[in-house]
């Protein structure tokens, strides 16, 4: 028997299989017990070793666990709107996908196991009828007319009983008020009810923007996949062309049809001007979800958009885990940014499972960048993917003029990392009453802290990492597990005093040089050691639109799309910092940066300049951004990529295996290896035979030492064809690791490290 929804009605008596969020892959047995019934997507309470917790029921059960050994389900949520079977078959792909426990991927989408608790029941009120119709008419009784009170009368006239927190809020009264009148009889109690949400009639939109020919055409292509089954279109254009005015109006549409919409960002710390933007645009504030929020609004978001009162969500890479019960749109915008990646617990990319789940949902999904992955426009140039162009900026706005530095030629005092050029440059911008920002990609004063003596260098004792400092904190820092200590006296192996000296720059250090050259300017700096929370990025990013910055120092943070309309400069130190380090994608990821720095430069009157400082002008990254020529420094990239049988031309991924004993680490690497060899003849030259995966390893991780624990990495590189997570499966799923060992699989991996 089944609903008219198709899902099978499961009646008492019989085995299903209930999904737990923990660490399993599959789904575990349990009885419906007598006077329930139950369906595939149904919230349930089950008993699991000496507690018990929320799950999913997921479909048939295995049939492995004895019938007198079988536990029975304890209560469903009733209150909890089934999960769609979409949103299973999601979890189901990720998990397949990614090699991850399944129970994992439905952890990540029930991030806080109290929303699924039963809503508090809360006494809710009616108006007295000397209340709704004696103060209607202004007659005076023992309850005095007042215009609050009047207010009250007004918005409990349809009837509905309504909790004393709702009546407040929409009543625009003080809790104070409301008690008054439940005390005076003005508010009857009636039979208490859980505070559902319901679900609000949204008010006309304000009239959109006047968008420019461009934007209208791009707008119109968008819109045209709205309610048409599932598509890619990914939204190309230039820093300051307005994407997001014109992915505001496929979501403008989306709010009209009664659907919802996901929006991701990749720091949505950084959302300041994103928030602004859409509350102007539509009137109200969406959902916001990131880690940075608190557990109770983290659990009003959850069932907010599990019911369908959330219309629109803006997050990071978890929101698109979240239950949404009508989603009609995702967007990623930025879909280029490497902050996507997950690489801690289930690893995947954010931009490929939003189009998986796009794929899932059967809805639209725009990507949104500047500077697209070499992977989206692979899929471009496959007609996988819909390509929407903005060729130039909004307005008078023109790009900004890039000049090089040749480091080389530089000759530079001592503890100096500003060339003359930028120096020149920065003085006269600020001279001219207009904003400047320096990018510097290291956190902290120094990289490095030496010994002039004996040449000893400052480690890690957790990890292979060179220990950093923070002068403003009189710290020595680790950027990977958070170890810190006082910056010592005295060299520990030489034993001589004074002679531990910082070596190369970080940020600070650029910070303390444009204060000495301008010392009556207002320089800030913008890093994640010191702007860690919403509010301290929402202080600073109004200060720098507000004119009261002249010069903002800072690392990645500042080139997260940014729009101050008076910054006229962009400086870069270490501009090719990025390339070294043989990262499969340096080039790409470096370029990418370094145009959306430039991007932030000239989005309004005032004419931008960026200024790279450089000790490679002739390298084709720095050659791209002079001449401003994307598509040839792309194409390269692809030819690189295509010869090298390298994602999106062949396929990739790593296997890391970790633990806190390096010699047992190393042997199960090498055993593994062993295993997949044996019946497998593999070219020594790095060509395929019969199709089989060419496996590189196992040998120590460049970063081979991370948080107390040894690193061993296998690469296996195959062809676009081959069935990958199939052959990985059959390869390290059978084979369990000491409980010591953990081994990692990532797919498509983009750190190297």
């Amino acid at each position: 028997m089944s609903e008219p929804n198709g899902r099978e009605i499961i009646k008492a008596g019989r085995r299903v299989g209930v999904l737990l969020p923990l660490v399993f892959r599959d789904a575990f047995d349990y009885r419906v017990p007598d006077g329930m019934e139950v369906k595939a997507g149904d919230w349930v309470r089950v008993p699991f070793g000496r507690k018990s917790m929320w799950g999913v029921v997921w479909g048939e059960a295995l049939g492995e666990v004895e019938e007198n050994k079988l536990k029975s389900i304890e209560r469903m949520a009733a209150h909890l709107l089934p999960m769609t079977q979409k949103m299973r078959a999601f979890i189901d792909w990720v998990a397949w996908y990614t090699l991850a426990p399944r129970g994992m991927v439905l952890k990540m989408s029930v991030p806080v196991p109290e929303a699924l608790e039963p809503p508090k029941v809360e006494p809710c009120y009616v108006a007295a009828g000397n209340m709704r119709g004696q103060m209607a008419e202004r007659e005076t009784t023992h309850i005095k007319s007042t215009p609050a009170r009047l207010r009250i009368a007004s918005y409990l006239s349809d009837g509905v009983p309504r909790t004393a927190r709702e009546i407040s809020a929409q009543a625009k009264v003080s809790a104070n008020i409301v008690r008054e009148c439940i005390k005076a009889g003005g508010l009857v109690q009636v039979e208490g009810i859980a505070s559902l949400p319901v679900l609000p009639s949204l008010a006309p939109l304000p009239a959109p923007p006047a968008l420019s020919p461009d934007q209208q055409a791009a707008a119109a292509l968008l819109s045209a996949k709205l309610g048409a089954g599932f598509s890619v279109s990914v939204l190309d254009g230039v820093t300051g062309s307005g994407k997001t005015e014109v992915y505001f109006d496929a979501i403008a549409h989306i709010l009209e049809r009664g659907g919802q919409a996901l929006v991701m960002l990749p720091e949505i710390a950084l959302s300041v001007q994103w928030l602004s933007r859409f509350r102007a645009r539509f009137g109200f504030v969406p959902v916001v979800w990131h880690s940075g929020i608190g557990t109770a609004a983290r659990r009003e978001a959850w069932r907010k958009v599990a019911s369908g009162e959330a219309r629109v969500v803006v997050g990071a890479r978890s929101a698109l885990f979240m239950p949404f019960s009508k989603l009609g749109l995702i967007v990623v915008d930025e879909e280029h940014d490497a902050s996507y990646k997950q690489e801690d617990g289930v690893i995947y990319h954010a931009r490929d499972m939003a189009v998986a789940r796009a794929r899932h949902e059967k809805i639209p999904a725009i990507l949104v960048s500047a500077t697209p992955s070499l992977e989206t426009e692979f899929n471009i140039s496959q007609k996988r993917y819909a390509h929407v162009h903005l060729p130039s900026r909004f307005g008078e706005a023109e790009m900004p003029r890039v000049l090089l530095i040749d480091m080389r030629k530089e000759k530079l005092p001592s503890g100096s990392w500003l060339s003359q050029p930028l120096k020149a440059a920065l003085l006269a911008t600020v001279t001219k009453g207009q904003q400047a920002m320096l990018f510097m990609n290291r956190r902290g004063y120094a990289p490095l802290m030496l010994c002039r003596t004996c040449g000893h260098r400052f480690q890690c004792p957790h990890c292979t990492a060179f220990l950093v400092l923070h002068r403003a904190r009189g710290r020595l820092m680790c950027h990977h597990c958070g170890y810190e200590c006082a910056v010592p006296k005295a060299c520990p192996d030489c034993s001589h005093e004074n002679t531990v000296i910082p070596y190369g720059p970080g940020v600070e250090r650029i910070l303390e040089e444009a204060r000495a050259l301008l010392p009556d300017a207002r320089i800030e700096v913008m890093t994640s050691d010191l702007i860690d929370t919403p509010a301290k990025a929402e202080q600073l990013v109004m200060a720098m639109i507000e004119g009261k910055i002249d010069v903002l120092v800072g690392t990645q943070m500042i080139a997260k799309g940014h729009h101050f309309a008076g910054l006229a400069l962009v400086g870069v130190m270490d501009a090719d910092m990025g390339l070294a380090g043989g990262d499969l994608r340096a080039g790409e990821r470096t370029y990418q940066l370094l145009h959306q720095l430039s991007g932030r430069a000239g989005r309004e009157k005032a004419k931008g300049e960026v200024w790279l400082q450089t000790y490679m002008p002739e390298h084709p990254v720095m050659q791209a951004l002079l001449a401003g020529d994307r598509d040839c420094f792309m194409a390269l990239e692809a030819d690189m990529r295509q010869q090298a049988d390298m994602p999106p031309y062949g396929k990739l991924a790593a296997v890391i295996i970790e633990g806190r004993n390096e010699r047992e680490v190393a042997e199960f690497a090498r055993m593994l290896v062993r295993a997949q060899h044996k019946g497998n003849t593999l070219v020594a030259s790095g060509a395929y035979q019969d199709h089989t995966p060419l496996i590189l390893g196992p040998a120590p991780a460049p970063m081979s030492l991370l948080r107390g624990k040894y690193r061993y990495r296998i690469l296996i590189k195959a062809t676009r064809n081959f069935a990958l997570q199939e052959w990985l499966s059959t390869w390290l799923l059978a084979r369990k690791p000491p409980a010591s060992i953990r081994v990692k699989i990532d797919v498509e991996p983009y750190s190297f490290l």
